[in-house]
């Protein structure tokens, strides 16, 4: 499951190391680059409670095999896009197909795990995004640089195709009685079952504001320190990702030990490590965006990522606290929708506000943002958590 998702990721952000090539090669404007990050996120997410909801009803395992397949083939042909609007067409098609993977894996390891591990299991999983966040930012830079941007493409979907063999015979070899396919749905729409309950209601308006910031953050950091620093695109991608990442992938395992051992003294254990994470990446996201050295921007990246995995390990998680046992499937779908409309959004306002507004103030914006998602958190736990919990335990 790790490598499945770390190839997902690794295609997603190839692209953004890339920018400046496409922006000579293929005539990108600035505000056609944010649309490449925009349209992607916009149709993941109109895309995701669809998944959401087939996951629930149908084959999570299957799904995912055939989502690999999809995303991996047209990675490939995007090697072949000689326009921006097939470029941003074939975007639009990933988007779609790598839809399908997200609310099925997250829910199979979810099932797999009681509360008493589900963070550290989650947040295991979530390394690889992380991982794949590296690789995709120093691969594409990389390999844009030594050979064409196109190899990134062609190379990076043949992984894919060629992992998808030994993946569904394991796959498939898990059986039933591990218990990873919940009960099918019964016949409605989850939508109504999720909504009225208002913790997860809370958690649809966190985790987007946090994923605006992270978009922001991968999708034109590469570009930004390439500028500021006259770093080379190699250089750009891996620094804008690696030290981030890293620090996030420490964060992700610190999180989610700390809230599986805090659950058994609060229930509200999940929540709580996402509001501190949150005041953590608030004045650190100031810094990347406004710091006068390169070493000082690392520092800051470090204590950003940090905070970032004490998120990212816990918000999926926190929800399966408070939703119906199958549906969660489903609400990772209807969160995506609601978090990869705002990602997307955040791309393209990069792109258009990076002349006037510049990238560092909307850095420094997104930081006061952090900490209003915080305290918005902590209002959810003291007014409505433990209701919720309740209700479903």
């Amino acid at each position: 499951m790790w490598v499945a998702y770390f190839l997902n990721f690794s295609d997603r952000q190839a692209v953004y190391s890339i920018f400046p090539v496409l922006k000579s090669e293929l005539k990108f404007s600035d505000t056609q680059l944010g649309l490449i990050g925009a349209v992607f996120m916009w149709v993941y997410a109109i895309c995701s409670p669809i998944a959401g909801q087939i996951g629930d009803r149908f084959s999570k395992r299957a799904l995912i095999i055939l989502s690999i397949l999809l995303w991996s083939g047209l990675t490939t042909l995007t090697g072949l896009s000689n326009s921006v609007s097939m470029f941003l067409v074939l975007r639009a098609l990933i988007g779609v197909t790598e839809a399908l993977f997200i609310p099925c894996a997250v829910a199979l390891t979810a099932n797999a795990h009681g509360p008493e591990t589900r963070s550290r299991a989650l947040a295991v999983f979530a390394t690889a995004e992380l991982a794949g966040v590296v690789m995709g930012g120093w691969y594409g830079g990389f390999v844009a640089q030594e050979f064409h941007w196109r190899m990134t493409f062609y190379s990076l979907g043949a992984f894919g195709i060629l992992y998808a063999i030994p993946y569904s015979l394991f796959l498939k070899r898990t059986r039933e009685e591990h218990q990873v396919e919940t009960k099918k749905s019964g016949g409605g729409l989850a939508l109504g079952a999720l909504i009225s309950v208002p913790t997860y209601r809370v958690l649809c308006v966190a985790f987007p504001a946090f994923c605006f910031v992270i978009t922001i953050i991968y999708a034109w950091l590469p570009y930004f320190l390439y500028g500021k620093f006259s770093l080379s695109l190699a250089e750009a991608g891996f620094t804008a990702t690696a030290y981030i990442q890293g620090a996030t992938f420490v964060g992700l395992l610190a999180g989610g030990g700390l809230a599986d051992w805090l659950y058994g003294r609060t229930k509200a254990a999940r929540l709580w490590v996402v509001s501190t994470g949150l005041f953590l990446a608030s004045p650190c996201l100031h810094l990347v965006g406004n710091s006068s050295s390169l070493l000082l921007t690392k520092v800051a990246a470090v204590g950003f990522g940090l905070g970032s995995g004490l998120c990212i390990s816990n918000f999926l998680a926190s929800s399966f606290e408070v939703v119906p046992s199958d549906t969660r499937a489903s609400a990772v779908g209807f969160s995506n929708l609601v978090t990869c409309f705002v990602s997307g959004l955040a791309a393209l306002l990069a792109g258009v506000w990076k002349e006037s507004v510049g990238i560092n103030n909307l850095m420094s914006y997104s930081a006061l943002g952090c900490a209003a998602t915080g305290l918005l958190l902590i209002l959810g736990i003291k007014l409505c958590f433990r209701r919720d919990y309740d209700r479903v335990h």
